[in-house]
């Protein structure tokens, strides 16, 4: 199975739905799209759906870890929201809920970063 990536501007808020597999072999593109519409977009914060992900590896967290670390470079915020099971327990392993916010869905996440 595949990575789908799903792009969503809403004002300054990249809302990013991903659906498939998150590994090594789809981490690459999945940080160039992102890369590409930090450019292109007027972005301050990023959330992570992920809700329909069902595998992702550490070639994974390296993406979503590089992705935080450019967006509090520009002194935005990421979330991460509707996580599976699976992969909320790499999260856990990884220590990655340390630094960056975790919340039960997408429509939550937005209204925290004053998006409805």
């Amino acid at each position: 199975m595949s990575l789908v990536m799903d792009f969503e501007v809403r004002q300054d808020v990249l809302l990013i739905r991903l659906a498939g597999e998150l590994d090594h072999h789809t981490a690459e593109e999945l940080r160039e799209k992102v890369t590409d519409t930090l450019e292109k977009e007027h972005i301050h914060h990023i959330v992570f759906n992920l809700e329909n992900l069902m595998f992702m590896d550490s070639s994974g967290l390296g993406v979503i870890l590089g992705r935080y670390k450019q967006i509090k470079n520009l002194g935005g915020e990421m979330i991460v929201c509707s996580v599976s099971p699976t992969v909320k327990r790499l999260f856990d392993m990884s220590g990655l809920f340390k630094i960056i916010r975790l919340e039960e869905d997408e429509q939550f996440a937005l209204q925290t970063l004053g998006v409805a």
